[in-house]
C-alpha cells in the first residue's frame, strides 16, 4: 500500500482479516490520521511503516501494540512525544521520529519503552529536554539528536544511558555543555558534537571517558587557550581526535588545534598564546591642487603669449610687450613691423585685468 498518495482514509476494519501481519507499509502515502482502533485486530505486527506522510502526532493506534518492536514516523510533521504516545510499547526495539517538526517531549515520555536500542529525534525544533526524558532507556544503544536548536547539555540527560554506544548532537547551537553530562555513558565509544558554538571543553566534562572510539569536534568557533592543552594531549596520544581548527586567539587562527604550541611561565604554568595587535594602514588618495581664477587667467596669458610663430614675432612681441607697460598713452595703432598684432592684443589683456577670466575671455574672442 505504500507509495500512494490517493490513500488519504482508512477505515477501522481495513486490515480486520490480517490477524497473521507481521509487517505494514504506509510509507508515502497522503495519510493524516488513521483510526484508533485500526490495529486491534493486529496482534501479531511488528513493524509499521508510517513515514513521509501528513501526520501531525503521533497515531493513537500504536498504542498498547505489544509486539511493536520497529515504527517508522519520519518526515512527518509530528509536533510533540506527549507522555502517553508510546503507551504500552514494551516491546519498542527501534523508533525513528528524524525530520518531524517536533519542539516539545514530554517529560517520561519514553517510560513505557525500556527495551528501545535504537531513538532518532534529529532534525527537528527542540531547544530543551525535561529532566527525565530518557529515564530508564539503560538498553539504548544509539541516541541521534543533532539538527535541533539546543544551546547547552544538562546533566540529567543521559544518567540512564549506561549502554549508549553512539550520539549525535551534531548541528545544534550548542555552546555550555554541563559538568557530568557524559558522566555515566560508560559503553560510549562515538560522540559527535560537530557544528556547534563551543568554544572551549573543560576535562571535567569528559573525566572519566577516556574510552572513547572517535571524538567529533569540527566546525566549532574553538579558543585554542590552556583549556584545550588537555585534549591536544589526548589527541596527540590516542589519535581519536582530528581536525579542530582555531578560531581565536588571533596568533593562531586558522592553525589545527594539534599544531599549536603553548609556552610555559617559569614555573611551568601553561601560557595562553598572545593576542595579535593588527591594525590595517590604508593610504588616503593624494587631492588634486584646488584650480583659482588667478591661476585659470594666469594660465589663459601663458598660453596666449607662446602661440607658435616666427623668431622675428616672438622678438617684437618682446619688445612692444616692454614699451606697452612704460607708455600708457600709445595710440591703438601703433605696432612694429610684423609684430604690431601682438602689441594690440597684449594691450588688450591688460586693459582687461580687472574683469573676471571668464569676462576677458570672451572680450578676446570678440575682438
Amino acid at each position: 500500500m505504500a507509495h500512494n498518495e490517493y490513500i488519504r482514509y482508512l477505515h477501522t476494519r481495513t486490515f480486520t482479516p490480517l490477524k497473521r501481519l507481521i509487517k505494514l507499509d504506509l510509507a508515502d502515502c497522503n495519510l493524516f490520521n488513521i483510526p484508533d482502533r485500526i490495529f486491534i485486530e493486529l496482534p501479531a505486527l511488528q513493524e509499521l511503516f508510517c513515514f513521509q506522510n501528513n501526520f501531525r502526532r503521533i497515531p493513537g493506534a500504536i498504542r498498547n501494540m505489544e509486539n511493536l518492536t520497529h515504527i517508522y514516523l519520519e518526515r512527518n510533521r509530528i509536533e510533540a512525544v506527549a507522555h502517553n504516545s508510546l503507551q504500552g510499547l514494551t516491546r519498542l526495539k527501534y523508533l525513528n521520529l528524524q525530520d518531524n517538526r517536533i519542539n516539545v517531549i514530554h517529560d517520561r515520555a519514553f517510560q513505557d519503552c525500556q527495551k528501545m536500542e535504537y531513538l532518532y529525534l534529529n532534525d527537528n525544533l527542540l531547544s530543551d529536554f525535561p529532566e527525565n526524558s530518557f529515564s530508564g532507556l539503560r538498553h539504548l544503544k544509539m541516541l541521534s539528536l543533532g539538527g535541533n536548536f539546543l544551546r547547552n547539555v544538562s546533566h540529567t540527560w543521559f544518567q540512564d544511558l549506561v549502554e549508549l554506544e553512539i550520539l549525535h548532537l551534531d548541528r545544534n547551537r550548542i555552546s555550555y555543555i554541563e559538568e557530568g553530562a557524559f558522566e555515566n555513558l560508560t559503553s560510549l565509544i562515538s560522540l559527535h558534537l560537530n557544528s556547534n558554538d563551543l568554544t572551549t571543553l573543560p576535562f571535567s566534562v569528559f573525566q572519566p571517558v577516556y574510552f572513547l572510539g572517535r571524538l567529533y569536534l569540527f566546525r566549532n568557533p574553538w579558543e585554542c587557550d590552556c583549556r584545550l592543552e588537555w585534549l591536544k594531549e589526548w589527541m596527540e596520544n590516542y589519535r581519536l581526535v582530528r581536525d579542530i581548527p582555531c578560531a581565536s586567539p588571533s596568533s593562531v587562527a586558522g592553525i589545527d588545534l594539534m599544531d599549536v604550541l603553548f609556552d610555559r611561565s617559569p614555573e611551568g604554568y601553561c601560557l595562553d598564546p598572545v593576542e595579535l595587535n593588527v591594525t590595517s594602514y590604508s593610504p588616503t588618495p593624494t587631492e588634486e591642487p584646488h584650480s583659482t581664477t588667478e591661476s585659470k587667467f594666469s594660465s589663459l596669458i601663458s598660453k596666449f603669449l607662446l602661440q607658435e610663430g616666427t623668431p622675428g614675432e616672438v622678438s617684437n612681441t618682446t619688445e612692444v610687450f616692454t614699451n606697452t607697460t612704460q607708455l600708457d598713452g600709445l595710440a591703438d595703432g601703433v605696432s612694429s613691423g610684423v609684430g604690431g598684432y601682438h602689441t594690440t592684443s597684449i594691450t588688450y589683456f591688460f586693459q582687461l585685468l580687472p574683469l573676471t577670466a571668464a569676462q576677458a575671455v570672451i572680450v578676446l574672442q570678440a575682438k
